[in-house]
């Protein structure tokens, strides 16, 4: 069970990420440590090619990591990204991409996870782009 609910997230983000709102992203499932998000289809995120732009895909994966590391830890708010590392493997599609993430490790002061990213509809076709990434976490939180 998760140490943060959907709808604290979305308060969080709401009040503090306001960049969460403006591109759209959205918490489709949450469970301790592991999330599922999507970023819609939106023209903004595509690049000349008719391709979704690699900025894009890498904000989804990095909202991906801080909705896992606060499920995981609870509401610590300066949970921050400390590295973050894109593997784009195939171009995807123009539409919403979902990104499935799961922590890999959950340390007092470190958290290290991955992000595989799909285009929507397509998870068979396999990750458009896989994202590995680690997150400082404050000292001084309640275990």
């Amino acid at each position: 069970m998760p140490r943060i609910s959907k709808a604290e997230i979305e308060e969080l983000c709401a009040q503090a990420l306001p960049w969460v709102g403006i591109l759209g992203l959205a918490i489709e499932e949450i469970g301790k440590g592991s999330c599922r998000v999507r970023m819609p289809g939106k023209e903004e995120f595509l690049r000349p090619g008719g391709t979704v732009s690699g900025p894009a895909l890498m904000s989804l994966a990095d909202y991906a990591m801080y909705v896992a590391v606060l499920s995981a830890i609870g509401r610590v708010e300066l949970a921050v990204t400390t590295n973050l590392t894109a593997n784009f493997l195939r171009r995807p599609k123009p539409g919403a991409i979902i990104g499935d993430c799961r922590l890999i490790k959950l340390g007092k002061r470190l958290a290290y996870g991955e992000v595989s990213l799909y285009s929507e509809g397509e998870a068979d076709a396999g990750p458009v782009a896989h994202v590995t990434a680690t997150y400082s976490i404050p000292p001084g939180r309640v275990e």
